[in-house]
């Protein structure tokens, strides 16, 4: 009862002014009382926690706006890379569509969609929002690439198959020696009457050297004529192609085998009609001799 006996007693304040003409009462009770110093506390602390929670975010202001900095610094790269990466697709599609071109290949694949002079029509700017679509569109290019370079894959393909079943390399293995008769009429070595040449021959000085087939084919003879080829082959080749290698020293494969262009299948000699070492080289087409020459590359022929 004393408790509430004390809650509820008033106090009584007087004001009394420097002119002492008139005094002020002021009645408050002991609750009033109470309840002014706990706002006043309150207010005291909410004072003092929002100068603390100001002074904190003063000191993370400046990491933020360094870390600002920063990001603007990478992106500013970024963006660069982008330019350059676009500079360098560019070049890549007008060099695609050249070799496209040039194999016969569908060059519209890597052509413009929509009507404009390149896929590509990168801004350059720095609207974020466009240079992802830049993006967007570099990575759609990237995949429309995908086939046209495989295509470009299978002609080269197609190509070295085709290199590969005609007699176009070197028939003697390196690349060496040199050409001591050509196709067509020349004069006889031993009588110095005109003939028809219907190969050509290949010196390298010496018996021996490896000898190549020209092209990938089956052995279809193996044998020795006395008085003219002395020790030769011929190999059957696909689209009606012949070799012959004639004058050879000794065989390296059999009839019927199985050979691959650029696989030493004999070696350089000076067996039947001949003078000195060296192949006798021949082509033919079905029933037709052609000149060999114009199926050269005269380029090394690979070992096997």
């Amino acid at each position: 009862m004393w408790i509430l006996r004390g809650l509820s007693r008033t106090y009584t304040i007087i004001l009394i002014p420097h002119s002492e003409k008139r005094m002020y009462n002021i009645r408050i009770s002991f609750i009033t009382l109470a309840l002014a110093f706990l706002i006043f506390l309150a207010a005291g602390g909410a004072f003092f926690w929002y100068s603390a929670l100001t002074g904190s975010s003063r000191g993370i202001f400046p990491e933020k706006d360094s870390r600002l900095k920063d990001t603007e610094i990478a992106l500013a790269q970024l963006r660069e890379e982008v330019n350059q990466l676009s500079r360098t697709a560019r070049n890549f599609e007008a060099v695609l569509s050249d070799a496209l071109s040039s194999l016969g290949a569908d060059a519209s694949a890597v052509a413009s969609q929509g009507g404009g002079s390149s896929f590509f029509n990168f801004s350059g700017g720095g609207d974020a929002l466009r240079e992802m679509e830049d993006l967007r569109q570099l990575a759609g290019y990237l995949s429309s690439a995908v086939e046209p370079v495989k295509e470009i894959g299978a002609i080269l393909d197609s190509q070295s198959t085709i290199l590969a079943e005609i007699p176009s390399t070197w028939p003697v293995r390196g690349g060496i020696g040199h050409f001591t008769t050509f196709f067509g009429i020349s004069p006889d070595p031993f009588t110095g009457a005109p003939h028809m040449h219907t190969g050509i021959d290949i010196s390298t000085y010496r018996s021996g050297d490896p000898v190549v087939a020209t092209a990938d084919g089956q052995v279809a003879l193996l044998a020795y004529d006395a008085n003219g080829y002395g020790n030769y082959i011929v190999v059957r080749h696909q689209h009606g192609f012949y070799t012959r290698y004639a004058h050879l020293l000794s065989f390296r494969v059999e009839a019927g085998q199985q050979v691959k262009q650029g696989e030493v299948i004999g070696y350089i000699g000076n067996t039947g009609r001949s003078t000195g070492p060296h192949l006798h080289y021949e082509v033919h087409i079905g029933s037709d001799v052609v000149d060999p020459y114009k199926y050269l590359n005269i380029r090394p022929s690979p070992v096997r």
